[in-house]
């Protein structure tokens, strides 16, 4: 059977807080076999983003001080909307600056205490974007999120932090395509906990509507 392909986009410019690099390395590791990937530092690929060419588009956007163009903007909304999956990893929700996709998201960044170790807990029984994953601790930016009120949602993941818990992964349909968001995943250290490999290969499988979900990447 031929691997689905998924385009990978983000950024590895001097300056960048996540560079694509070493979390590309880590992805190839875990999708590998499974799906090809297809790795971008140019936005104008998401104009052109086709489901008959790319099953999911993998979001490790680092663009938190500049806007899309309108052509970036829609193209990604037309593929998603259409039946493309999208996976947006730590730092990739940056693509919700534009507030057209910031409903694709389904909630935009608000800010984040310091770096810390983390307690993620799985919220869901039997979802299978969580079959196989245990709970996992792992040093990690405790992202916090302010989400959008008109976006149904099932969240999956929650991380513990000051006596509180907060949201870490969650997942949605938008038109023809789903959407998962999660939230670990700061540096290539966060790819490493198994919990956490295993929940990337779930959510690349559930994007894709591939049906099938099985432990033990």
């Amino acid at each position: 059977m031929t691997a689905k392909q998924i385009l990978l986009i983000g950024d590895n410019h001097p300056g960048a807080w996540h560079p694509l690099d070493p979390v590309r390395q880590e992805l190839e590791q875990i999708l590998g076999g499974e799906f090809q990937l297809t790795v971008t530092q140019n936005y104008d690929d998401l104009s052109s983003l086709d489901t008959s060419e790319f099953a999911a588009c993998i979001s490790y956007a680092d663009i938190w001080t500049r806007e899309l163009a309108p052509e970036q903007i829609a193209g990604l909304l037309t593929f998603v909307a259409g039946g493309g999956g999208l996976l947006a990893i730590h730092n990739g929700i940056s693509l919700a600056g534009s507030y057209e996709l910031l409903q694709v998201m389904g909630a935009k960044f608000v800010g984040h205490p310091p770096y810390q170790p983390l307690s993620y807990y799985g919220t869901v029984k039997e979802h299978p974007v969580l079959q196989g994953v245990e709970d996992f601790t792992v040093d990690e930016e405790p992202y916090q999120f302010e989400f959008d009120p008109f976006t149904p949602r099932t969240v999956l993941l929650e991380f513990e932090y000051a006596g509180k818990r907060y949201p870490a992964a969650w997942e949605h349909q938008y038109g023809l395509g789903k959407v998962v968001y999660l939230q670990p995943g700061h540096t290539a250290v966060s790819f490493k906990p198994q919990a956490f490999r295993q929940l990337v290969i779930n959510s690349a499988r559930w994007v894709v509507h591939s049906g099938k979900v099985n432990s033990g990447s």
